[in-house]
């Protein structure tokens, strides 16, 4: 029996978005992508920190994602910043759709990767936090952090 090794070659990932804010579903879609825009992300660069997704006549796209240029590329390069066509099911566009405009929240890109071969991206729906959650947040990171240097003190 074969074991299947499929393995995800991790291109970028948002930190900054768990931070920002709660995900309530994630979604793995598929990107439409430019040869050079391949080329560029198999060689590790891209980025989607400051990146979201909206809805344009029906459809899904990436905004604010910056692939930068691929040098061995011609005159046939592409936009660094230009809008990307994500790839869902009718379905789950539907669903993404209706939690945008009813219940205010945002489509947020969490990671980038390789998977088979294609890119692919996930993606969150989230609300955004208040700034006293992200303060929290701070509050019981660093917590933990004084824990833990307490307790390997006591260990020595």
């Amino acid at each position: 029996m074969k074991s299947k090794n499929v393995s995800q070659k991790i291109i970028c990932l948002n930190r900054k978005a768990s931070f920002n804010y709660y995900f309530k579903e994630l979604y793995e879609a598929g990107i439409v992508l430019k040869g050079s825009e391949v080329k560029s992300l198999r060689i590790g660069k891209g980025s989607i920190a400051d990146s979201y997704a909206v809805d344009i006549r029906g459809e899904i796209f990436l905004i604010n994602s910056h692939i930068p240029l691929y040098k061995q590329s011609s005159y046939n390069n592409h936009d660094p910043k230009r809008e990307r066509k994500l790839l869902l099911s009718k379905k789950q566009i539907n669903t993404l759709i209706g939690r945008i405009n009813q219940e205010g929240m945002t489509i947020v890109p969490t990671k980038m990767y390789f998977y088979k071969g294609k890119a692919k991206i996930q993606v969150a729906v989230g609300k955004g936090k208040k700034l006293y959650d992200k303060r929290l947040v701070k509050k019981k990171r660093d917590w933990q952090r004084e824990k833990a240097k307490i307790f390997s003190r006591k260990n020595k």
